[in-house]
């Protein structure tokens, strides 16, 4: 922004149209399953030495994912939304951790054209292009409001958020605060700052049961300046901008499904491996015996179930956010609603699968170098985001009363 004060701003426009072809699906599909190829190899071992992911980050840099949804006039790979969901779900097959890194990072980054103004979305989207920045995160609404002081000449800010996905590891930071003082006081801006920014401080208190290499620790900002150029715009209450939560769920969606998918593939591996069958079996292995055949199969038809939804909204989603200023709130709504059933199912799903795959591969599987355990702690972990059962009666009240829940940055 080039000055302070917040002008009234015509409705954003989104810089994403039209589908991808299936020259570009395959494209990214094929280099995120080679990303995943080498993050597998070493999964475990990474989860267990829970250092920050610089190394990831950097694979992922390389591979030209960070800059998929860039526009190619801005130095990007102008690819869409689509995509990016299906290179989440496949590296989510193997490493939930940096599945959930790149998820935000895509989200984070479309704060561009959810905030700036047409105007200033092309700078932004340039440097980072150019630099190949990874955006992290600073905004968890459940932790105190953060102090936001407007100055002569910007802000000053104070506080702590938990919970900042990406923020240890990421090239730039998003953050949202309600600006007390000045001509900007009572509005919530999104502003973008550098992970060295002075006053800001990495906490690295990140250590939970999953998602260890998600780089999700705390942040402190003390007296930390913030100029008028790091302002990226005013967080509103406009359909276009509130698609930002549907979609970061709809990523949700597509994480817990490939963490489902991983998870399936692995037993299937075991299974074929185990030797002999259960004593009072008639079949000659483990893996041709009904029983075990039956437990597969019937993880494998609900994973697939929830996969032919997840490709359905991915497509969709697609078309929705290409609708920009022209999106209206029952537009939103509805599609937000469509977001939260696949929540539902794959978060079960993705649940389910994860603990039952131990039933066919046996007790010889939960040794902790075998690794197996890592699909479940990781989807019980960030399932646990927010309550599932409230994206239920999401659904529910919806289905009854054609309502949707309060705006937030939950729903």
């Amino acid at each position: 922004m080039s000055a302070t004060t917040l002008e009234t701003q015509t409705l954003p426009r989104t810089p994403w149209s039209g589908h991808p072809d299936e020259q570009e699906l395959e494209h990214w599909k094929s280099v995120a399953r080679t990303v995943a190829e080498a993050l597998a190899s070493d999964a475990l071992e990474r989860d267990k030495a829970n250092q920050e992911p610089f190394n990831e980050v950097a694979l992922l840099r390389e591979s030209g994912l960070l800059n998929l949804l860039i526009p190619a006039e801005f130095g990007g790979a102008g690819g869409h939304w689509e995509s990016s969901f299906e290179a989440v779900r496949i590296i989510a097959s193997v490493d939930g951790s940096i599945a959930q890194l790149l998820a935000y990072h895509y989200t984070n980054q479309a704060s561009i054209a959810y905030y700036a103004t047409p105007e200033n979305q092309r700078e932004w989207f340039v440097r980072s292009a150019a630099e190949g920045w990874l955006w992290g995160d600073s905004v968890n609404p459940v932790d105190p409001d953060l102090s936001f002081v407007a100055t002569g000449d910007g802000y000053v800010l104070n506080g702590l958020k938990r919970f900042s996905t990406g923020s240890s590891v990421g090239d730039v930071i998003v953050i949202n605060a309600a600006v007390t003082g000045g001509e900007n006081d009572g509005k919530v801006l999104a502003f973008v700052l550098e992970r060295s920014r002075a006053g800001l401080e990495l906490l690295g208190d990140w250590d939970f049961l999953g998602q260890r290499l998600s780089a999700s620790g705390s942040v402190k900002y003390s007296e930390v300046q913030v100029a008028p150029e790091d302002i990226l715009g005013e967080v509103t209450a406009e359909p276009i901008v509130t698609l930002l939560t549907p979609g970061l769920q709809l990523a949700f969606g597509n994480f817990y499904l490939g963490i489902a998918e991983g998870a399936l593939a692995k037993g299937r591996e075991i299974l074929l491996e185990r030797k002999n069958s259960w004593f009072l079996s008639e079949a000659p292995t483990y893996s041709h015996d009904p029983i075990f055949q039956r437990a597969l199969g019937e993880l494998k038809a609900r994973t697939a179930a929830v996969g032919a939804l997840a490709e359905k909204l991915n497509r969709r989603f697609n078309t929705v956010v290409g609708k920009a200023g022209e999106l209206n709130a029952q537009q939103r709504g509805a599609f937000a609603v469509e977001i939260a059933e696949l929540k539902v199912v794959a978060t079960e799903v993705g649940l389910e699968v994860a603990n039952r795959i131990f039933e066919v591969t046996g007790s010889s599987s939960t040794k902790n170098d075998v690794g197996l355990d890592l699909f479940w702690r990781n989807v019980r972990t960030h399932s646990l985001h927010d309550p599932v059962d409230y994206k239920k009666i999401e659904v529910g009240k919806y289905f009854l009363h054609g309502t949707n829940a309060p705006l937030s940055l939950y729903t």
